[in-house]
């Protein structure tokens, strides 16, 4: 029986996200992704333009699922914001591990620097979501250490520790609480 187009490019899809989390993404070509997936180049192309397309498309998923947080956080503050989104961001790189690791090891240095993710208002969610661990504070010490919790979750998540994702989160969770100077 004949695979559906939508059957190759899903497999082209994960096949590409395998290889670059594997090789890098600047260490992996459209003819290596053809290749594993036993595909023609051109039936590749008939799909994706280039491999920033490929990359735009494997992290749409992630970044809709960061929107989500950043409105559901926009509506909190203080503790709240910073709990709900520590605890937010935790769950979501890792149930996006593969592709946070991708993130990191991609010469984007920011998710505005990425191409288009298909998802409205990107530019500076960065900064949103250090604010909402910040719990809103204008203060220097808060901001510094929501900026070092979101770094470190994100870093944290493309790691390969030895450790059940029930520990992980945990640990990831009450780490950066504590970084920012809160409790769950």
């Amino acid at each position: 029986m004949a695979r559906s187009p939508t059957d190759l490019k899903e497999r082209l899809l994960v096949a590409a996200l395998r290889l670059f989390v594997q090789h890098g993404f600047r260490g992996t070509s459209l003819a290596d992704i053809a290749a594993d997936v036993g595909c023609s180049k051109a039936s590749l192309l008939y799909h994706f333009s280039n491999k920033e397309a490929i990359l735009a498309e494997l992290l749409v998923p992630v970044g809709k699922e960061v929107a989500v947080l950043e409105a559901r956080s926009a509506m909190l503050d203080g503790q709240a914001a910073a709990v709900a989104t520590v605890t937010g961001f935790v769950d979501l790189t890792l149930r996006f591990r593969r592709e946070m690791k991708l993130l990191f090891e991609t010469d984007a240095t920011s998710l505005s620097d990425l191409p288009d993710l298909g998802v409205e208002d990107m530019d500076g969610i960065e900064h949103r979501l250090v604010d909402a661990m910040a719990g809103r504070s204008p203060e220097p010490q808060d901001r510094v250490a929501a900026v070092m919790a979101l770094s470190g979750l994100f870093v944290t998540s493309a790691a390969d520790l030895p450790f059940d994702d029930e520990t992980l989160r945990a640990a990831m969770i009450a780490s950066a609480l504590r970084t920012l100077g809160r409790t769950p």
